[in-house]
C-alpha cells in the first residue's frame, strides 16, 4: 500500500512517502524558505546587466530573481548561434513589465532564476504555451509507445503549444490525455487574463504549491492509495490540486504523523553512515560538498566456494540498497560507488542493469556512467528538492 503523509509542525512541513509501512521518500519545507518554484508572477524589470547578458526582476520577494538572455529568448531561438546575435538590452528596459515562472528556488544569498518559458504541469503532460516542441518523457523507452504518445499530442494541443509527455502518459488513454490539456489550457488562459488586466506589478499570478503538488502530482499513477494530513489549510490545497484528476482517500488527522508507522526511528536510521545488508556485508556513504561516495563492503559474509559469487551476491545486494538510500535520503550530484571488484565483464553488466531498473522506481533524474578504468561506478542524480519542476 502507498501512502503520502505530510506533517506540520510549528514552522516545518515535513512529506513522507510510506510504501508497505516503510518510509521511502521524504521531503521538508521550512516556512522561512518558502518553495516557490513553478509559481507565475507579472514581475517588473530593475536592472539590466549587459556584461552577464542578464536582468533582475523584482516578482514582490525579499530577493530579486535572475533572469538570462536564453530564457528570455522563444524556445526555437536558443541555439547558441542566435544568442550570440542578440543582447539582453535590445529584449529589456528597467521598468519592462515581464510574466516569467520560477525555475530553481533561492538560496540565503541569491534570487531566485526565472524564464519567460511557461510550463504547466499536469497529471500525464506538460503544457508548453508558445512553442510547438513536443517531447516524450525518457523514461518511455518504447519507440511505438512513444510515436504514439507524440500523435495524440499533435492532434489535441492548441496551435503553438508544446507538451512534455510524462511518464505517467505511458498507459493514459487518448481521453485521458486531451482532457489533461484541455485543462491546463484553461489555467493558462486564466493567467493570460491576469497578467492582462493586472494593475498592480509586481504580482503573483499562479501559485503552484510546488512542493505538495508535484509530489502528488508525480505518485499519483505509481498506485497511491491514501493521503493523510494533519493541518486543515494543506488538507483543502490537496483537494484543489486532485480536483479532476482521481479519487484518493484524503483523511486529516489532528496527531503528529510521525506517530505511525515508528517513523521516527526509520528516519533516525536514515542518518546512519553504515548500513547493513541481509547478507552480512555493509555500505557506507559519505557526502561530500564535491560528490557522494559510497563503498561496498563483505562485511560478515563470507561465501560458500566460489569468491566470485560471493562477491556478487554482496555486490546485488548493495545495488538494491544503493538505490533505495539515493531515494530515502535524497542524494544529488555526482556519486561513485566502489563497488568490491569483480572480474567477469558479464557481472558489472548485471550490476549496472539492476541499479538502473531500482532507480526506474525514483521519481528524479539519474544519468549512469558506469564503471571507468580504475573499477568505480560514476553515476549522477538530481536532488528532488532541486529538480526542474516540469522535467520529468
Amino acid at each position: 500500500m502507498l501512502e503520502l503523509l505530510i506533517n506540520k509542525q510549528e514552522n516545518l512541513k515535513t512529506i513522507m512517502l510510506v510504501e508497505n509501512g516503510i518510509l521511502v521518500e521524504k521531503h521538508e519545507e521550512h516556512e522561512n524558505q518558502r518553495r516557490l518554484e513553478g509559481n507565475i508572477y507579472l514581475g517588473k524589470v530593475t536592472n539590466v546587466l549587459k556584461g552577464m547578458e542578464s536582468a533582475f526582476i523584482d516578482i514582490g520577494e525579499e530577493r530579486r530573481s535572475l533572469i538570462k538572455i536564453q530564457d528570455v529568448l522563444p524556445k526555437v531561438n536558443i541555439a547558441k548561434q542566435s544568442i550570440e546575435k542578440e543582447t539582453i538590452e535590445k529584449i529589456l528596459k528597467e521598468g519592462d513589465k515581464i510574466l516569467i515562472q520560477i525555475k530553481k528556488d533561492g538560496t540565503a544569498s541569491k534570487g531566485a532564476k526565472v524564464s519567460t518559458h511557461i510550463n504547466l504541469s499536469g497529471r500525464f503532460i506538460v503544457l508548453m504555451p508558445d512553442t510547438d516542441i513536443i517531447t516524450v518523457s525518457q523514461k518511455i523507452e518504447n519507440e511505438n509507445t512513444r510515436q504514439k504518445l507524440v500523435e495524440i499530442a499533435k492532434k489535441n494541443l492548441p496551435e503553438n503549444t508544446g507538451a512534455i509527455l510524462r511518464t505517467s502518459s505511458e498507459n493514459a488513454s487518448e481521453d485521458e490525455i486531451k482532457n489533461d490539456i484541455e485543462e491546463l489550457y484553461k489555467t493558462w488562459g486564466e493567467i493570460k487574463k491576469k497578467a492582462t488586466n493586472s494593475k498592480t506589478v509586481p504580482q503573483l499570478l499562479y501559485d503552484n504549491k510546488a512542493l505538495i503538488r508535484r509530489t502528488v502530482i508525480d505518485i499519483l499513477d505509481r498506485g497511491l492509495e491514501k493521503i493523510i494530513v494533519n493541518d486543515k489549510e494543506i488538507y483543502e490545497d490537496i483537494i484543489t490540486v486532485l480536483e479532476n484528476m482521481k479519487n484518493i482517500k484524503i483523511e486529516l488527522r489532528e496527531e503528529d504523523l510521525f506517530n505511525i508507522y515508528s517513523l521516527n526511528n526509520q528516519i533516525e536510521k536514515m542518518e546512519n553512515r553504515k548500513i547493513w545488508l541481509s547478507c552480512g556485508g555493509f555500505i557506507t556513504i559519505d557526502r561530500t560538498e564535491a560528490l557522494t561516495a559510497i563503498d561496498v563492503n563483505t562485511g560478515k559474509y563470507t561465501g560458500k566456494k566460489d569468491l566470485e559469487k560471493t562477491i556478487f551476491k554482496v555486490n546485488q545486494e548493495a545495488t538494491i540498497e544503493i538505490a533505495k538510500q539515493l531515494r530515502l535520503r535524497d542524494i544529488g550530484g555526482i556519486i561513485v560507488i566502489d563497488y568490491i571488484d569483480m572480474h567477469k565483464e558479464e557481472n558489472k553488466e548485471e550490476i549496472e542493469k539492476l541499479l538502473k531498473d531500482e532507480l526506474k522506481k525514483d521519481r528524479a533524474k539519474t544519468q549512469l556512467a558506469g564503471f571507468t578504468k580504475l573499477n568505480l561506478f560514476e553515476m549522477t542524480r538530481k536532488n528532488m528538492c532541486n529538480n526542474d519542476y516540469y522535467e520529468e
